[in-house]
């Protein structure tokens, strides 16, 4: 933090920082008349307030947590560990008024131990708060106020709060080059039960992280629900309670049945809203991404030929993809016209919007689960009352629930599973390794992971020759954890220096972790055949490829990409992405190659590279029709829709073996993202021990068979050359 002890405006204003703070806040006294907020000065840039930060300083004192301040403040300084916990309900303002205590906290104190890092466990929950503290703070975006998050890092030298997601801190605090200094850590939404959230609590806990700053404060955010796990977890640390949000709940009105199709129970729910003309925005959850754009376009073609008094609704989505685009959820409308926000499981506690009065709830979510399956749940009692609470107010708004009553009271846990308890513990363990933590079973987690789960990653790993023969980090797997990249993905990156196909792998990379592929069905015709001229015969991962350089060959045109239903935020992200990665292996010094797209040498190439990471991920289509055996579990499951091989005009023998990047458990089990490979491919990189441990199966026989042939062939090929070199030494 030297930059600060050189910015002019923090030389200033240090020696008044406790009278700034107390201008900053009272919550007791009113802002200043106009005559004296000429003169008042923001302590944080030296520069007077504007008129706007007074309109807002009215509306953050009208916030629930208002009058909190004082509390929270005294329990900062005083607090004998270091750590405050705070507890409310969604709503109270806690995401963007702790922040800008915490920030008058460290520039009381000089911010001599670093600056304030806010984590969000969702990346553009930390894009949004970020602009929207800097609105009140009066302060520049990018300037005394930035966020950090993946392929974008809008900070400076002069850089006091940065909102943060939570998973970018967590490979800082991984990587060699430390943590960065920060003063004071808050931890929001922590009820999410994010897996960089839980995993960070641990390591804070853990005594042998020793590159923390000395003298700083935790501050751990999140609603009552979780409060007593997190007491427990910290040692009872001073806790402040908001008040609850004035206003009466409203009482959840149930169907009698789950709707067969959500989206057009959600549409006409949005509809019959509409039509009666009932006050206020609605929001709606749906499971899923793509039902979210499913019902954005059904509802856009809907409500405009409605009878309506007022201007059409404007529907507006609100998902990971949505980028900055996700601000015109806050934005006032033209001609008072009502909002329609459709969203997912991403809003539950994120995102609080002051102007709902009706929520629309399927009750379902689409979650990612260990492997790179997804699967489809209820949600848990506190993200249904959470979402319940959105429409809170005086008068009360309406909750339509798309599902019976006692659908959530039999299925749904009380709270939010802990992510790290059912994800893919690969990641986890190489970063614990990392860390040099050699037993990851001993690491403090609020829930402790199921030991067959670590012992599944430490395999994997293992597999991936990224742990030497003491269980420890190799050479590779030091190398695999510089990569903001699943082990797999980073494996099949490196393998990509061996084959001669980096330029392909590092598109192809980016493009699975930021943008990978259609997420909805074509909505024409037109469109239809514009996606078929973007599919490669190679398969998925060859198509995302072509995706890609022709999004690049557009001149990245977001019509371009609107025409063929996909996303242009995402596809922009996969560009930084790839840039980043690109840099990232330049600094390691790994050897990069030429382009060679279309090629068939780099068609082998580069399936020689994904199976050298993906091999785990192989199913075969065990009667012909395409029922598909994953090769490590006993599940069945079908191409996705949206795979090239079924969007094939003329029908043909499903590929008898792929490999696959999801497998989505629903109604339908599917494998998404998929191409064909040879099987003596496999046999030929994958582990041989891997084989050798894969549940039985007629799969596993016909590998271990075709194993066997290839060592005969080449003991054949050995003894020939044998031969050849004696008659050679006979001739001489």
């Amino acid at each position: 933090m030297q930059g600060l002890n050189h910015c002019p405006a923090f030389c200033r204003y240090y020696q008044s920082a406790t009278m700034a703070s107390q201008r900053l806040g009272l919550a007791e006294e009113s802002g200043p008349n106009p005559g004296e907020s000429e003169l008042a000065v923001n302590p944080f840039d030296g520069l007077p307030f504007s008129s706007r930060y007074y309109e807002l300083l009215e509306q953050r004192r009208a916030l629930p947590i208002w009058a909190s301040r004082f509390i929270f403040l005294e329990q900062l300084e005083s607090s004998p560990g270091g750590v405050v916990l705070v507890s409310g309900e969604p709503g109270s303002g806690k995401s963007t008024q702790i922040p800008q205590w915490c920030a008058e906290f460290a520039l009381a104190r000089g911010f001599q131990e670093g600056r304030v890092t806010v984590t969000q466990p969702h990346p553009l929950a930390a894009l949004s708060l970020a602009m929207r503290v800097a609105d009140e703070m009066d302060l520049t975006l990018g300037h005394e106020v930035g966020y950090s998050i993946p392929q974008e890092d809008c900070t400076g030298p002069d850089t006091l709060l940065r909102f943060c997601w939570d998973g970018l801190l967590l490979q800082e605090v991984a990587s060699t080059r430390g943590t960065g200094a920060w003063g004071v850590l808050v931890l929001d939404e922590a009820q999410e039960r994010s897996v960089a959230s839980d995993l960070l609590q641990g390591l804070l806990q853990n005594a042998r992280l020793g590159n923390l700053p000395g003298d700083s404060r935790v501050v751990v955010v999140t609603d009552p629900a979780l409060e007593p796990k997190l007491q427990a977890f910290w040692g009872n640390p001073p806790t402040v309670h908001v008040p609850r949000r004035p206003g009466t709940c409203p009482t959840p009105v149930y169907r009698d049945t789950v709707p067969t199709d959500r989206v057009e129970a959600a549409c006409q729910a949005v509809i019959e809203l509409c039509t009666k003309e009932a006050p206020g925005d609605v929001l709606v959850y749906l499971p899923s991404e793509e039902e979210i754009l499913l019902c954005c376009e059904s509802l856009s073609r809907e409500v405009g030929p409605l009878a309506l008094r007022g201007p059409p609704p404007r529907v507006l989505p609100l998902h990971p993809g949505c980028g900055p685009a996700v601000q015109a959820a806050y934005e006032d409308t033209d001609l008072g016209a009502r909002k329609v926000v459709v969203t997912h499981w991403l809003a539950d506690f994120s995102f609080s919007l002051p102007s709902i009065r009706h929520v629309i709830d399927s009750g379902l979510e689409l979650r990612s689960i260990r492997a790179e399956s997804q699967v489809l749940r209820p949600i848990s009692k506190c993200q249904a009352e959470a979402r319940r609470l959105r429409a809170k107010g005086v008068p009360p708004g309406s909750c339509l629930c798309l599902y019976p009553k006692s659908f959530l009271e039999l299925e749904a846990p009380l709270l939010p599973t802990a992510r790290i308890c059912e994800v893919n513990l690969s990641p986890v363990v190489l970063l614990l390794k990392r860390r040099q933590i050699a037993e990851p079973g001993e690491c403090h987690f609020l829930d402790q992971p199921a030991p067959e789960a670590l012992m599944q990653a430490l395999e994997d790993l293992d597999y991936l020759a990224a742990l030497d023969d003491d269980g420890n980090l190799s050479d590779l797997g030091v190398i695999l954890s510089e990569f903001p990249l699943p082990p797999e993905l980073a494996k099949a990156l490196l393998a990509s220096c061996e084959f001669n196909c980096v330029d392909e792998m590092l598109t192809l990379a980016a493009m699975l972790t930021a943008a990978p592929g259609f997420t909805h069905p074509p909505l024409s015709a037109e469109e239809a055949a514009l996606r078929r001229a973007l599919e490669h015969t190679d398969g998925d991962h060859s198509s995302l490829i072509q995706v890609y350089e022709a999004f690049i060959q557009s001149g990245a045109d977001k019509a371009w990409c609107q025409a063929r239903g996909l996303n242009w935020a995402a596809l922009c992200q996969a560009q930084k992405l790839r840039g980043d990665l690109l840099e990232l292996m330049q600094q390691i010094e790994l050897p990069l190659s030429q382009p060679a797209f279309g090629s068939e040498q780099n068609r082998t190439d580069l399936q020689k590279a994904l199976l050298s990471g993906y091999f785990l991920k192989v199913a075969r289509d065990t009667d012909g029709t395409g029922n598909y055996l994953l090769l490590t579990h006993k599940h069945v499951a079908q191409l996705s829709p949206y795979c090239c091989y079924r969007s094939r005009r003329s029908p043909t023998r499903p590929p008898p073996w792929v490999l696959y990047h999801t497998f989505s458990i629903s109604k339908d089990n599917c494998l998404s993202i998929v191409s064909e490979i040879q099987p003596q491919m496999l046999v030929e990189l994958a582990p041989p021990y891997f084989l050798s441990n894969l549940p039985p199966s007629e799969s596993r026989d016909l590998l271990n068979q075709l194993r066997e042939g290839m060592a005969d062939s080449s003991v054949e090929s050995e003894s020939s050359s044998t031969r050849e070199f004696g008659d050679a030494c006979v001739l001489q």
